[in-house]
Formats: structure tokens, C-alpha cells, sequence
């Protein structure tokens, strides 16, 4: 096991081909898996990586910790080994792959080789290499905010997805010369994959989003899906409802001709809905997906449907709203009704089930899909913490009971149910508490100070069902550089929301 300052040096740059000495064959990082079903039948996952985000305006860098998940390994449930990034401030937040299964069988791409990991706040990009050593990754490239912004005119970096031939990597705006984020220059910028140089913007010139955010591409239906959080002045600081009501929050996807790089129609979800991950079913024959809005609570299906424009009969992207979680009346609050806030869902790879996070209720849901996600069967709930449980200073006032306190391991948990990651086989699920530093501090201040966690919930893949593994807990609080806020998992050898197939 690694220090716990360990401390890996920036290889060269072309180190992202150095694996090609790697069995391929052998390696579960590197063969990938030619449909979703062949993928869950892959080997139980044993390692875990997930970002911890250190408080800001000190001196420890935010780093990557690997987590040890395989029951029979005398370090489950354990931290085994910590890479800090050079400089303190990033703000880890979502990370992606260099090569995915729509990359599967290029020289030099092992895929789920290389993470991605973008800095929000430090608009940095770092690539880090698991396939050396997976359970010791370290640093092979650092992609400099300098250099983007010069080159590409972006800040703010949030998600990375591999394409075929590139990656590319979704922006939310920009910095002015005066060092403050603007919502200009929201898009998506091409990474040479190999090199990992800057190839230039992907959109065509001019057909920028309003704010930026999440998307989802599948080239079979020459289609990608952005959605949109927000301006970056307003939701790097926390959140102020006044600015929902000024359109300083999100409420449109924007769909764009994948072969062609153009937006060609934009669908308002709701005012003040803050529609945030945008997700497809596994299968690429399908034409549906869907979006989950934050504010309204909402998961809303995303599908083609005729439509006669200018007398020619054609295909429309539109969206439909098919999962619905009421606010709960509540006093102690900044608002009189509180939302579920749903800030993370993901599909099981055969598309049998769709996972819900709300982070201010604090529950994990579970549906069962039916005709394509036009129906949705609640099958299971877990509450993990949240601010409507027994104790707070929130009281609900619908009469139901709220929960009690969950503790594990003789940990209280903070913060609620947040990013989600589920196992190729569908059995796990693995839930983080952590949403983004400033709105954790402004709703879940105690995790600040105490640290986020990281469990794992049993799910069943028959009837439906979850249940709390008591046996696993990473306590983000008791961390050697001090108290961590943990956000989106990935899973060595792949999980529900890395792959793409073509």
C-alpha cells in the first residue's frame, strides 16, 4: 500500500502509449467487450476510483483514491493508495475513459486504460494511467488551463466521453480577462487520444449552447445531447434561488447532427428545471434517453417522434416526463417546499432498471423499466442520510415519518445520496455524498468539517430491490490530508455509465 503522500511525477508526454506492452488479452482494462450483455458477464469488479476534493484555500491538493471493493481482500473497504494532483484547487469532479468500448481494438488505446480527470475550478485536465498499475495509478499528462483557454477559449471542464477516433470533452464557459467565469464559450472541445494535444473545438463556429454541462452521443442516430447547470458565477458560489427566476440556471437540452457538428433543435424542459445528466439506453438500436432535471426533480425520457414541417414528413427529438418526485413541505428551510434535488441516475447495462440520487431528500431509487421507459415501477428506496432525517433542523410537514440517522460503521453519514455507479453485473451500486464544495457547504455544512462517505448498496436484478451493505464504508473524514468530499466513481475494467457502443 502507498503512503499517504504518495506522490506520482508527470510522466513524458507519450506516455499513453507505453501500455502497449500490456496483455491485452489478460488485462480486464484492456480488452473492453463487444455489446452490454458481454460486458456483464466480465469478472466482479475489485478496484474503485473516486476523487477526494480538499477545502479550498489550503495547501493539499485534491487526489485520487483508490478503493479496494473485493470482499475477499484484507483491505476492503479501504483506501490503498492516494495520487495527488501538482497543485492544490481543482476541484476533481466527473471523470472519463481515453478509450471506451466504441474504441475497443485500436493499437494503443487499452480501453479503460487512461481516466480523464477534468479540474472544474482549475480548468486543468490530468490523464492519469491504471493500466500500468491499477492499484497505484499515476500521472502521465497534465492538459493546462492556459493553454486551453488560449487555444480554444474555454474554462470550467466537466465531462469527457472517448469517441471513436478522439475525446471529447464538454466545457461550461470561460474566464475574462479579469479572471471571472463568463457562460461564453460553453461547448466541446476534440483531444487528439493518443497525444492527448488539443484539436480544437468540435461545434460549428458560432452554435454555442447558452451554459454548458453533461451530453451523450450515439452516432447511430447521428445524435448528440447536451444539457446545461448553469452561468458558472452563480453555481461555483452555491445556490440562490433568486437566480433561477433571473434565467441564470439551465432548463434546455440542445440536440445536435453528430455528422454534420450543428445544434438543429433546442428543447426547454421547464423553466428553472437544471436538467443535468444526459444518459442513452445501453442498446444502440434504441432511440431513447434521458435527462435528469435537478430543480423539478424530474427524469425525463428523450425520444424521436414525427413531425411535418414545411410539408415533409420527419423525425423531432422531444421529451416526456416519467418519473415525478414531489417536494415535501418543510419548515427550517430556505423555502417552504423542498425539492428531491435529483442529481445523478444511471441504467443497468440491460436497460432493465434506472437508478435515482435526490441529494436533499437524502433516498436512493430504484425503477423498474417497462415499453421502452415510457413507464417506470418504483421497486426500491433507501434513505442514506439527507436533510429531511430525524434530528436536523428541517421538520417535514406532510405527516410522513421521516428517517432515522444512518450510521455504519459507527459513522454518521453527511450529505445525502448523490453520484451513483452500478456494476457491470447490475448487483452493486455504489453511492457517493458529496455534490459539488460550495452547495455542499451551503446545505450540508457539517460535511465540511466531517467529510463525505462512499457506500454500496446490494441491488436485486429479479424483482427489484435495495439494500445497505454494512460492511462497506470509506469514510472520507478520517483521511490523512483531513476531511475529503468524494464525487463520481469509476470501476477498473468498466460501470454502467463508461461505455458507448456503436
Amino acid at each position: 500500500m502507498a503512503s499517504p503522500d504518495a506522490k506520482a511525477a508527470p510522466a513524458q508526454a507519450g506516455a499513453c502509449c507505453a501500455s502497449e506492452t500490456k496483455d491485452a488479452t489478460t488485462d480486464l482494462g484492456s480488452g473492453g467487450f463487444a455489446s452490454p450483455l458481454e460486458a456483464m458477464e466480465r469478472p466482479r469488479e475489485k478496484l474503485l476510483y473516486i476523487p477526494a476534493v480538499l477545502k479550498k484555500g489550503g495547501d493539499q491538493p485534491d487526489y485520487l483514491a483508490t478503493v479496494d471493493v473485493d470482499p475477499s481482500s484484507a483491505n476492503y473497504s479501504q483506501v490503498i493508495h492516494r495520487l495527488q494532483m501538482p497543485e492544490p484547487g481543482d476541484e476533481l469532479h466527473h471523470m472519463g475513459w481515453n478509450a471506451c468500448a466504441s474504441c475497443t481494438g485500436q493499437p494503443g488505446r487499452p480501453v479503460h486504460g487512461f481516466l480523464v480527470a477534468p479540474g472544474v475550478l482549475s480548468g486543468n485536465i490530468y490523464f492519469i494511467d491504471v493500466h500500468s498499475e491499477p492499484s497505484a495509478p499515476c500521472l502521465s499528462k497534465v492538459l493546462h488551463a492556459a493553454e486551453l483557454a488560449e487555444k480554444v477559449g474555454v474554462a470550467l471542464p466537466h465531462t469527457s466521453h472517448c469517441l471513436p477516433d478522439e475525446l471529447l470533452v464538454s466545457f461550461m464557459g470561460s474566464r475574462n480577462s479579469d479572471g471571472g467565469l463568463e457562460a461564453e464559450g460553453a461547448g466541446f472541445v476534440r483531444l487528439d487520444p493518443r497525444t492527448l494535444e488539443v484539436l480544437g473545438r468540435w461545434e460549428c463556429a458560432g452554435q454555442w449552447p447558452r451554459f454548458g454541462y453533461d451530453y451523450w452521443y450515439q452516432p447511430r442516430h447521428n445524435v448528440l445531447i447536451s444539457s446545461e447547470w448553469g452561468h458558472p458565477d452563480c453555481f461555483t458560489r452555491g445556490f440562490n434561488p433568486a437566480d433561477v427566476s433571473e434565467g441564470k440556471y439551465g432548463s434546455k437540452l440542445y440536440i445536435w447532427d453528430w455528422a454534420k457538428k450543428s445544434m438543429i433543435q433546442e428543447i426547454d424542459v421547464g423553466q428553472g428545471s437544471i436538467p443535468l445528466e444526459v444518459r442513452f439506453f445501453h442498446d444502440p438500436d434504441k432511440a431513447v434517453g434521458f435527462v435528469g432535471c435537478a430543480l423539478s426533480s424530474e427524469l425525463r425520457r428523450i425520444f424521436r417522434r414525427p413531425s411535418t414541417a414545411d410539408g415533409e414528413e420527419q423525425l423531432l427529438w422531444d421529451t416526456e416526463c416519467v418519473v415525478k418526485v414531489p417536494p415535501v413541505p418543510v419548515e427550517g428551510w430556505c423555502l417552504p417546499e423542498m425539492p428531491a434535488l435529483i442529481t445523478d441516475f444511471c441504467i443497468s447495462l440491460d436497460d432493465r432498471f434506472v437508478y435515482l440520487s435526490c441529494w436533499l431528500h437524502g433516498d436512493v431509487r430504484q425503477y423498474k423499466v417497462y415499453d421502452d421507459g415510457r413507464e417506470m415501477k418504483l421497486v426500491g428506496q433507501v434513505f442514506l442520510g439527507g436533510l429531511l432525517k430525524k434530528g436536523g433542523p428541517v421538520r417535514r410537514l406532510d405527516g410522513e415519518e421521516a428517517p432515522e440517522p444512518l450510521v455504519v460503521k459507527g459513522v454518521e453519514i453527511q450529505g445525502g445520496s448523490q453520484m451513483l455507479q452500478l456494476s457491470l453485473d447490475g448487483r452493486r451500486l455504489f453511492v457517493s455524498t458529496s455534490l459539488f464544495s460550495s452547495w455542499d457547504l451551503q446545505f450540508y455544512p457539517d460535511m465540511a468539517s466531517r467529510g463525505a462517505q462512499l457506500l454500496q448498496l446490494d441491488v436485486d436484478t429479479e424483482k427489484g430491490g435495495l439494500k445497505l451493505n454494512h460492511d462497506f464504508l470509506v469514510d472520507f473524514g478520517t483521511e490523512p490530508f483531513g476531511p475529503a468530499l468524494c464525487h463520481e466513481m469509476r470501476l477498473r475494467g468498466g460501470d454502467s455509465t463508461s461505455d458507448i457502443w456503436l
